[in-house]
């Protein structure tokens, strides 16, 4: 339950970073620019980036060291009407324009969008941008003439356009749009302008139609002799074409006739190319179709053949194939078992032989480990080391020695004792020390072990005399 429980929370707090993770993940729409700002990287010269500005994609944004914000591209249209500004001519004009700007999507203009615009309202951006297109309007209203404005309404725009773009461009914007609808001043000059233009215009108008008029009865008097002179030319042109027509009439009859007599030849001659070649073709088929017949009959029989081959194949060599195969994996699978228990034994006598190589490497060590303590408590000295582990094994050698005689059965033992024994030694005596002298003495023990038995433990060896 506890388990249970730990992965439930466990899973809950994964979810949760996830969907955190997931949650600063942004995506920019179309009609905004995602602007990042904190720890942004540095820019070419070597600083700090005061923003990165993205249009159209995604962000990651880190927590803590990161935040954003949205800019808005909605077009932002603004009333310019522009009154009492000087122009060239040091004459007040009214210039009513309406303007249409937005955000640039430049990258250099996007981060001064976002140095500059970022945080305000679409009303503090028009009002700033108002401002920015008043100033200019009346800048360019001032190095023109009133013709100029009136007239070349397309130099005007541009001129509007540069100045405005170069000025917006610092904040971020751009310009879309600019329409001019009607410039009027005080004055009235322009209005004058229009009545001298409409003037010029009706004159030009009257002296068109009087020259008209003058053309038209001009025109009419040409048109009459023409018409006399065309009356005759055709009168005598449709002499010469009728004595022409007919001269091409029976030149055409003959021509015809010919033509008939050609065509006939050609026809009876095409009818025969035509017989010939049909007869050759009905051959020519006849011969394809035994030729497809016979190569018909030959793949059939073909196809037979592999037919048959085919199921000779599938009823005896797929079996002795199959049959094959099952040897050799029943083989190979016999094969490999023995090398698992050859190998399985092996592995079993290794263990043990390894097993038992420690058991002795561990007794030896630890007997080599009580030597040297043997020898340490002795001083360093060895013969002294080996007396004390003597000393140590002598209840055992004196239990050997006993053991020795202990089971011999006696039944019954009679002696003659004769008083007089060499050495002063009854024959019970000499019996029962002959008895004792069957045993191994301590004494020749060591000397066959190439050590000496101390005095204290009845080392009868004769001291050498001293030299």
């Amino acid at each position: 339950m506890d388990m249970l429980l730990l992965i439930i929370v466990f899973a809950v707090v994964l979810f949760i970073t996830f969907a955190a993770i997931l949650s600063r993940y942004k995506r920019c729409p179309s009609d905004r620019i995602l602007v990042v700002y904190g720890r942004t990287g540095k820019n070419k010269e070597g600083g700090a980036n005061s923003a990165k500005c993205i249009h159209g994609g995604a962000a990651f944004i880190w927590p803590v060291f990161q935040s954003y914000s949205f800019l808005n591209l909605t077009p932002i249209p603004i009333e310019c009407n522009l009154t009492n500004a000087l122009s060239k001519q040091n004459i007040r004009v009214d210039v009513p324009c309406r303007f249409t700007v937005g955000i640039s999507t430049d990258p250099e203009n996007m981060t001064n969008a976002a140095e500059r615009l970022l945080g305000l309202s679409p009303k503090n951006i028009q009002e700033l941008a108002t401002d920015i297109l008043f100033g200019q309007l009346r800048l360019v209203i001032a190095t023109m003439d009133i013709e100029e404005i009136n007239a070349d309404r397309d130099k005007f725009l541009i001129n509007v356009s540069q100045n405005v773009e170069l000025e917006l461009r610092k904040i971020g914007l751009k310009l879309i749009n600019v329409n001019v609808t009607d410039i009027r001043d005080e004055s009235g000059y322009i209005e004058a302008l229009g009545k001298e233009a409409a003037a010029k215009a009706i004159n030009e108008a009257k002296k068109s139609v009087a020259e008209q008029n003058r053309f038209g009865e001009i025109g009419k008097a040409e048109a009459d002799r023409d018409k006399d002179i065309r009356i005759a030319e055709t009168e005598r042109d449709t002499r010469v074409r009728t004595a022409d027509a007919n001269a091409t009439a029976v030149q055409g009859e003959n021509v015809a006739r010919v033509a008939i007599a050609n065509s006939d030849a050609e026809r009876r001659e095409r009818e025969a190319e035509a017989m010939r070649r049909a007869i050759a073709a009905e051959k020519v088929q006849s011969a394809k179709a035994l030729e497809e017949a016979y190569v018909a009959e030959q793949l059939a029989e073909t196809v037979r053949a592999e037919r048959e081959r085919a199921s000779q194949q599938a009823n005896i060599i797929v079996p002795a194939e199959i049959d094959k195969q099952r040897a050799i994996i029943e083989a190979e699978a016999e094969a490999e078992q023995l090398r698992r228990k050859a190998k399985g034994e092996a592995d079993a006598i290794f263990a043990k032989m390894e097993a038992q190589a420690k058991g002795i490497n561990e007794i030896l060590s630890k007997q080599a480990d009580g030597f040297g303590q043997i020898v340490k408590a002795a001083n360093n000295d060895t013969q002294k080391a080996v007396l004390l582990m003597i000393s140590d094994k002598l209840p055992e050698l004196v239990r050997t020695q006993v053991e020795a005689i202990k089971h011999i059965k006696i039944d019954k033992i009679t002696v003659w004792d004769g008083q007089n024994q060499p050495g002063g030694k009854t024959t019970t005596a000499n019996f029962l020390s002959g008895l004792m002298q069957s045993v191994p003495p301590l004494n020749d023990l060591f000397n066959m072990a190439g050590m000496e038995l101390p005095k204290y433990l009845g080392n009868d060896k004769p001291e050498e005399p001293e030299a």
